[in-house]
């Protein structure tokens, strides 16, 4: 037998079990095959599958006391994370009161003084500045780094350089401390991707220049391209190529004008890609920087 058609209400998203009491559902429909529960008292009619989607279910019987923190927030904002933290628990923090203590969820107490709330798609959330300083004591070096570089990323920043440094003085003298400040001082405005910011981290380790990062480069044939590295002082320009653009055939022709008209004007164009070992990509980069000027000693 079909099971009892839910009520509309609940039809539309993870939905908690008094919810469904209040509206006359019998416990007996919501241990039915066709829902499922992904978190102790929150049922829904499609499992969730995502970080995102897993947050909006407990987000059905977490109360107005709590936030998605650390590494949930983070994810929430769009920051780039390693895939296990995404396939990890949700994090969630307690402004007042007890922790929650669920299972599939990591519970925390924090200070309201000490950060800033938000909302992402409706759920309520930690600042993006407040939820990257969280994330010192759960990333290495590289990957804190890449994840402060999307806060100041282009073309759209989700923070300012100010809103970001008084984050970080709240978070002074907590964990993690040190971790902020050393990554701090290795994070750009002008990032696209953390694989730019990886590159460009290699770059700064091997003693090159510092470049612009996707820099405004005026063209004389009438239009204004941009670069991800770009060391302007040189006319050479370092980009890390994706390929994803190569099967699509628009894209590709647009990319092929473009380091034509690059070419035209004198511009070395090293690309970078997941086939081209990153030593020989900063061999060709010392090569065509020294051709140009550069006296500098490379390290390592």
């Amino acid at each position: 037998m079909p099971a009892r058609p839910l009520p509309p209400q609940l039809r539309r998203g993870p939905f908690s079990v008094p919810r469904a009491d209040e509206l006359g559902v019998p416990r007996g429909r919501l241990r039915a095959r066709d829902l499922s529960a992904p978190f102790h008292g929150v049922r829904a009619t499609v499992p969730p599958a995502t970080h995102a989607e897993r947050c909006a279910a407990f987000a059905a019987r977490m109360p107005v006391t709590q936030v998605f923190s650390h590494a949930s927030a983070a994810l929430l904002w769009g920051m780039p994370l390693p895939s296990a933290l995404e396939r990890g628990p949700v994090h969630v923090s307690a402004l007042r009161g007890r922790e929650p203590r669920v299972r599939g969820v990591v519970g925390h107490r924090l200070r309201a003084d000490r950060v800033r709330v938000g909302a992402v798609r409706g759920l309520a959330v930690v600042s993006a500045c407040d939820s990257w300083c969280q994330l010192a004591t759960a990333l290495s070096h590289d990957d804190l780094v890449a994840a402060g570089d999307r806060l100041l990323g282009w073309p759209r920043p989700l923070v300012s350089a100010d809103e970001l440094d008084a984050a970080i003085e709240r978070h002074r003298g907590g964990r993690g401390t040190s971790a902020r400040d050393a990554a701090r001082l290795d994070l750009r405005p002008g990032a696209a991707s953390p694989r730019e910011t990886r590159l460009r981290l290699q770059v700064a380790r091997a003693g090159f220049p510092e470049p612009e990062l996707n820099a405004p480069i005026p063209l004389s044939a009438g239009w204004t391209a941009h670069g991800d590295l770009v060391f302007r002082a040189y006319g050479v320009l370092l980009e890390y190529d994706g390929e994803q653009h190569r099967g699509d055939d628009t894209q590709f022709h647009r990319d092929v004008e473009r380091l034509n008209d690059l070419a035209a004007d004198g511009w070395i164009v090293i690309r970078v890609g997941r086939r081209l070992p990153m030593e020989r990509a900063l061999d060709q980069l010392e090569r065509a920087l020294r051709s140009r000027g550069w006296r500098g000693v490379r390290a390592g």
